[in-house]
């Protein structure tokens, strides 16, 4: 499960980087709002935010969050004890809201209630099967269908909720890992993928981007 972690001040950020690291998460940091706010779609499970950090707060960067992620949990942490800071967060859509200083045990708890983790297999279609931890995915028969690197990240990215609509740029962020690409490589891996999977397995949402079917 993969996080993102705002955090201006090194020390801290690397301490919460470790701690949540032991606990199986993987961790991306940034210490900056802007670059955090360049890879909001890079298929995160969970965001951990400070408010007071260089180019753009934490605050805004939690409007965009909410804007295109409504579901995805986020933990607010801050030294500012502000009571309109704190509604502000609240109203906007934060998860929860940590005070500094703080015992990071509190923030590794609050990460394990609102971030939990999927179970190591995902029924997808009838009788398919997604092994999330290996990343596996087996027909009916139980026979393994092999997948190449971009496949694998595709259906992980559906993996916490596979009825949302994956957009096109969110797609372009996780599976290319940040790098351009094309419409036309964007579908020739959709197609492949579709090769291996049952018919309706993947469906595209006309300028939107692709959910999985309902099979």
């Amino acid at each position: 499960m993969k996080l993102l972690v705002l955090e201006d001040n090194e020390r801290l950020a690397h301490v919460i980087k470790g701690v949540l690291e032991k606990e199986g998460y993987t961790i991306d940091l940034f210490f900056d709002g802007e670059q955090a706010l360049d890879a909001l779609n890079r298929g995160y499970h969970g965001f951990i935010l400070d408010i007071n950090v260089p180019s753009i707060d934490g605050i805004s960067i939690l409007e965009t969050i909410r804007l295109y992620h409504k579901e995805i949990p986020v933990i607010i942490i801050s030294s500012n004890h502000e009571l309109e800071k704190i509604q502000a967060s609240y109203e906007i859509g934060c998860d929860d809201y940590l005070k500094k200083p703080f015992f990071i045990y509190e923030l590794v708890q609050k990460v394990k209630k609102l971030c939990q983790k999927p179970s190591q297999e995902v029924a997808l279609w009838s009788g398919y099967r997604y092994d999330y931890v290996n990343h596996r995915l087996f027909e009916p028969s139980g026979e393994e269908i092999k997948l190449a690197k971009k496949e694998i990240l595709f259906l992980d990215l559906f993996i916490k909720d596979r009825h949302r609509v994956v957009s096109f740029n969110e797609l372009e962020e996780y599976v290319w890992e940040g790098e351009d690409t094309s419409t036309m490589n964007m579908r020739a891996l959709i197609k492949r993928l579709r090769k291996k999977l049952p018919e309706g397995a993947i469906l595209m949402i006309k300028e939107v981007g692709y959910r999985l079917g309902e099979l």
